[in-house]
């Protein structure tokens, strides 16, 4: 979602897949944390965004989740929905929904489109941006997709206002069959996990450079972290 330029910088640290049974091991483990309501580090490939991005199940944010995206991620919190739950609220890609030349076909160099919806507070916070602001909001989400998805009544539009400060991203219909961007890999890590299928990914940058967070970097965090550390790869053998 941010710059291409980093992915050829990362070709050297890190291989689009692990090998045998290590590749099964790194999968298990961001299942069994998303499952339990823990974040993963996801890369999704050297040849795309060459990004890796800290990704959360939605119903899995607080407040100190917020902040470790914003202190040890720092891109841009969003929320992927599945395609069903964002068709269900009518919710479009917003580059159909902005009547203004900027949002004419660009060449996005990483993917054929971008996968951004729209901008949304909930309508109990105050401003939006604040960590308990942006928690409140996604775990909202969190319990729309899962109402979307159970086939629940959920008022979307009595419960959310736009813009807001939590940018909703729309999953390709067939996932990773369609696309195999972080929004997809978190939906379907979702769906293999059995959580809500809404995924928060917020991308790694590099303090010092400003670009992405080289692989061998991101995958040290995981690892002084806790944190399961998976390649794009590995998700898409196991679960497309």
């Amino acid at each position: 979602m941010t710059h291409t330029d980093h992915a050829t910088a990362s070709t050297d640290d890190a291989s689009d897949a692990t090998d045998g049974a290590d590749a099964t091991d790194t999968v298990d483990a961001a299942i069994a944390a998303f499952a339990r309501g823990n974040p993963v580090c996801i890369h999704d490939a050297a040849d795309r965004e060459g990004e890796t991005d800290i990704v959360y199940p939605a119903s899995g944010v607080d407040a100190d989740a917020v902040r470790r995206m914003r202190n040890d991620a720092g891109g841009l919190v969003c929320v992927a929905l599945a395609n069903d739950v964002a068709a269900a609220y009518d919710l479009p890609f917003a580059q159909e929904s902005i009547d203004h030349p900027l949002a004419d076909d660009h060449e996005l160099g990483y993917d054929e489109r971008s996968s951004f919806s729209l901008t949304v507070n909930h309508v109990d916070t105050f401003t939006g941006i604040t960590d308990d602001d942006r928690a409140r909001t996604i775990t909202r989400l969190a319990d729309a997709a899962a109402g979307a998805r159970n086939g629940a009544e959920f008022a979307f539009a009595d419960e959310f206002r736009a813009p807001g400060h939590v940018h909703l991203l729309r999953a390709a219909p067939d996932l990773l069959a369609h696309r195999e961007g972080h929004t997809e890999l978190g939906i379907a890590l979702a769906d293999a996990a059995g959580v809500e299928p809404a995924a928060v990914v917020c991308e790694m940058l590099d303090d010092d450079t400003g670009g992405a967070t080289s692989p061998a970097d991101a995958r040290a965090y995981a690892e002084r972290e806790g944190i399961p550390y998976v390649e794009g790869a590995d998700l898409i053998a196991r679960l497309r």
